[in-house]
């Protein structure tokens, strides 16, 4: 008796690894599997593109989801947020739209996180560099020519058309630069606008004129002549998904402060 219970239980033993073989082939049970990646989704302010995206090749160290991004003005994404159009994070380059989507009830007031700052500068192509006192005896027949256009962002809008203006109006040049201005759908297409030479001169953000091969910077504006520059950021309601959470919570952590110090924004 004794000799065959050893026997006995190896045979049971095998039959139940059997079994269990059974019903993993057959799809009654499920062997552990990997962690399931997630997919976040960025609205963000076009002068945050480069960052952002070095931001997320570092996030793929720590988190299997991915992050995707839409980049463009942050008047055109909050626009496209309330008509329904998925999100999980916002970032804005201005208090203003950040504003105008929680009126509408698209972000959790609670998460909004004011991150970043910037400055607004003059750029010129770079064949035609020079060097220009902002004040309020800048010239726009001097600095544009006859003919020649300055480009910034839709004045009405885009939030570096509208930091543009009120620099412009706090110095008094606003009505003699006004019939000059072409308004770009986003800070990125005004700094192209300079680059390729179909403008004079142009206004964007620091950030943006240090990432250009063609443009040369040819003066800062007075930080007193226009409201600071906020880059508020924020969780989406409703979309505040774990993933979603945990990306935003890297946003605001050392790692990605470093990237965006790197690209010259000032972290607040």
């Amino acid at each position: 008796m004794s000799l065959s219970m050893p026997f006995i239980r190896l045979s049971r033993r095998l039959a139940i690894a059997s079994a269990l073989a059974a019903a993993l082939s057959c799809g009654l049970i499920s062997a552990p599997s990997a962690a399931r990646a997630d997919q976040v989704t960025v609205f963000a302010a076009a002068s945050l593109t480069n960052a952002l995206q070095d931001i997320a090749k570092a996030y793929k160290d720590k988190s299997p989801d991915t992050i995707r991004f839409s980049f463009a003005a942050s008047s055109d994404l909050a626009k496209q947020m309330e008509a329904g159009a998925p999100a999980n994070i916002f970032v804005s380059a201005d208090n203003k739209w950040v504003d105008y989507a929680q009126a509408k009830d698209l972000i959790l007031p609670e998460s909004r996180t004011p991150l970043l700052s910037n400055a607004l500068v003059l750029i010129v192509p770079a064949d035609k560099a020079r060097t220009v006192t902002i004040d309020d005896k800048l010239s726009a027949e001097a600095l544009l020519g006859p003919d020649g256009k300055l480009a910034t962002g839709i004045t009405e809008s885009v939030p570096v058309g509208i930091y543009a203006k009120a620099a412009l109006t706090k110095l008094g040049l606003w009505d003699q630069f006004r019939p000059r201005i072409v308004g770009a759908e986003s800070v990125r297409a005004a700094l192209a606008l300079v680059e390729r030479g179909e403008a004079a001169a142009g206004i964007v953000y620091a950030t943006d004129a240090a990432i250009a091969k063609n443009v040369k910077v040819a003066g800062t504006f007075p930080a007193s002549s226009h409201p600071e520059i906020v880059y508020p950021f924020a969780l989406v309601k409703g979309q505040d998904t774990p993933a979603a959470k945990a990306f935003f919570a890297f946003l605001k952590g050392p790692e990605a402060k470093a990237i965006f110090v790197k690209y010259g924004f000032t972290v607040l």
